[in-house]
C-alpha cells in the first residue's frame, strides 16, 4: 500500500533475496508462484516467487559451499562478500521455507532428492529456531550457489513505507523434489506458464508487482528452461521504478518509460492506494 504522502526521507530498504523456481512443463517452462495472505505487512494479497528477507545468520561463514564463491556474486549484484553469502543463503532458505525445495546435496555435484525427511528443520527454519549454516552441518549437506543464476535486482520505489532492495535468483526445480507451498505465508501456490500468469494478472485475477510481472514477461521471452539459465543478465545497476498517479490509479514507472524523469511524487488525493502496472 502507498501512503498518500510519501515518506520523507524515503524508508531505507531492507536486503531481501527472491527466487524464480522454473522447470520444463508439457507446454514450456512453467514458474512456481505463491499468492500471499491478505493482510501481510508487505505486498498481502500479491502473487509472487518465494523469497524474504535477509537474517543475519545468513552471512554465517561456516556454511559448506558448492559454486561459485561469494566475491563472483558480490560482483554480480554490486555488494561486497559478506552480503553476498548471506544473499545466496537466504535465497536457498526461503526458497526451502516457503516451497519445500532445497539447492543442497551431500557433495557439490550432487542434489537432494527428497526433502521429506527434513520437515521438521524446515518448519525450525521459519521459527528461527535454527540458522541454515546449522541446518546443513547437522545434515551433512553443501550448499549448491552454481544451482542459483543471478536475474535482476529491482528496489522497492521510494514512495512505499516499507521497502526492499531485492536481489532475485533464477533455479531450476532439482530432479525428485516437489515444490509444496505450505507456508504460513501463502494461501495458494502453483505451477504456470508465464503468459498464463500474466494473462490472469491482466484480467484481474490475481494481483502482480511490477518485478514479478516483468521477471515473468522476461521468462516468457526465453522460452525454455536451458535459454533462461542460458542468459548472462546484467544485474548490477538497481531497478527503483517510481509511483506516479495516473487519474483514479496509482502506476508504477520504471526506469525505460519515457516519464520516469519527470515523475512527480505527488500521489494526493487517495489515502491509500494498490499500485497498478504500466
Amino acid at each position: 500500500m502507498v501512503p498518500a504522502t510519501p515518506p520523507n526521507p524515503p524508508a531505507t530498504p531492507k536486503d531481501a533475496a527472491t527466487v524464480a523456481l522454473v522447470r520444463e512443463g508439457a507446454a514450456g517452462l512453467e514458474v512456481f508462484l505463491l499468492r500471499r495472505v491478505t493482510g501481510m505487512a508487505f505486498a498481502g494479497g500479491m502473487t509472487v516467487f518465494p523469497g524474504g528477507g535477509v537474517d543475519r545468520r545468513d552471512a554465517d561463514t561456516s556454511v559448506a559451499w558448492g559454486g561459485p564463491e561469494p566475491a563472483w556474486w558480490g560482483r554480480k549484484f554490486s555488494c561486497d562478500p559478506t552480503m553476498a553469502r548471506a544473499l545466496v543463503c537466504a535465497a536457498v532458505r526461503e526458497t526451502f521455507e516457503e516451497s519445500g525445495v532445497l539447492l543442497a546435496g551431500k557433495d557439490d555435484v550432487s542434489v537432494v532428492a527428497d526433502t521429506a525427511k527434513y520437515a521438521d528443520v524446515r518448519q525450525a527454519l521459519v521459527n528461527r529456531e535454527v540458522s541454515l549454516a546449522q541446518f546443513l552441518a547437522d545434515a551433512g549437506l553443501v550448499l549448491r550457489a552454481d544451482l542459483l543464476r543471478p536475474w535482476a535486482n529491482w528496489v522497492t520505489p521510494a514512495e512505499e513505507p516499507r521497502r526492499y532492495d531485492t536481489r532475485f535468483f533464477l533455479a531450476v526445480l532439482p530432479e525428485g523434489q516437489r515444490a509444496d507451498g505450505q507456508t504460513s505465508e501463502a494461501d495458494h501456490a502453483a505451477w504456470q506458464r508465464p503468459q498464463d500468469a500474466i494473462d490472469d494478472w491482466k484480467a484481474g485475477r490475481v494481483g502482480l508487482l511490477p518485478p514479478t510481472w516483468m521477471t515473468l514477461a522476461e521468462l516468457r521471452e526465453a522460452g525454455t528452461v536451458a535459454a533462461a539459465m542460458a542468459i548472462d543478465r546484467p544485474t548490477t545497476d538497481k531497478i527503483i521504478p517510481k509511483v506516479v498517479r495516473r487519474g483514479n490509479k496509482l502506476h508504477a514507472v520504471l526506469p525505460d518509460d519515457p516519464a520516469y524523469a519527470t515523475a512527480s511524487l505527488d500521489l494526493a488525493p487517495g489515502p491509500d492506494d494498490d499500485v497498478a502496472g504500466r
